[in-house]
């Protein structure tokens, strides 16, 4: 287990480490073996107004910088040059271990989307829920439910493994940057069993991606920056050993 000084990530990042990077959204890096940052693209509509659809808030600054981070940081060796976005249609999702949704309470799923996501799940893929607040939990469990429906979801708290795979985090409720919401963690464990490897995770009334995002600028505080990456880094971590 790792532990980073306060105030190393961020440094990092307005050191001007990472330039803005535009991509196309579409299937960026041809499967190598390395890791590669994967979201999930899916129709809906603008996210609050800021002109781009909800799958793509926060893309790509805050994927290119968590890979960075990853290789920074890790023995991993990610694919910093780029990353990917799929629908859940596309075989290709397969070829990746996590697959991060953003703002899921405007998440739509086909049956195709459906069937294919269990089979991920199932497999032994995993599946993060980021950036939705309050009563926006619903369409994402309606939705979900059409992939797993014998889900179960579990609260966890900080005695959780998943917390502490490979950096120690002090206080694993980061604050939402925006929104006046209290943070939960919710799961589903493959067969239902909180023993097993957790298959999905929900960082309900959270909001992650927006500190990965914007650690570059300086827009937000330096510990909750930290904290944001340092849980990211873990759920990776995670999920790439279970």
């Amino acid at each position: 287990m790792s532990l980073l000084r306060v105030g190393a990530l961020s440094a990092l990042f307005t050191a001007g480490a990472i330039g803005a990077v535009q991509l196309d959204p579409l299937y960026q890096v041809p499967y190598n073996g390395d890791f590669t940052f994967t979201r999930i693209r899916y129709s809906g509509p603008g996210f609050r107004g800021y002109g781009g659809p909800s799958w793509s808030h926060d893309y790509p600054d805050a994927d290119l910088n968590m890979q960075f981070i990853l290789d920074e940081y890790t023995a991993m060796s990610p694919n910093t040059g780029g990353s990917n976005v799929v629908l859940l249609e596309d075989p290709r999702m397969f070829q990746h271990p996590f697959i991060y949704i953003s703002e899921p309470g405007y998440w739509t799923i086909s049956a195709e989307g459906a069937m294919n996501l269990r089979n991920y799940l199932l497999k032994g893929g995993f599946l993060i829920f980021d950036d939705f607040e309050a009563n926006q939990w619903y369409n994402m469990d309606a939705q979900l439910v059409r992939a797993l429906p014998e889900r179960q979801w579990v609260e966890l708290d900080d005695t959780h493994p998943i917390f502490g795979t490979f950096f120690y985090v002090e206080d694993i409720y980061v604050p939402h940057p925006s929104v006046a919401v209290e943070p939960r963690y919710m799961a589903i464990f493959e067969d239902n069993d909180p023993a097993k490897r957790i298959m999905v995770l929900a960082n309900h009334n959270s909001d992650l991606a927006e500190y990965w995002e914007w650690s570059a600028s300086g827009l937000f505080a330096v510990d909750p920056t930290n904290d944001a990456y340092r849980l990211g880094v873990n759920y990776i971590m995670y999920a790439l050993t279970h």
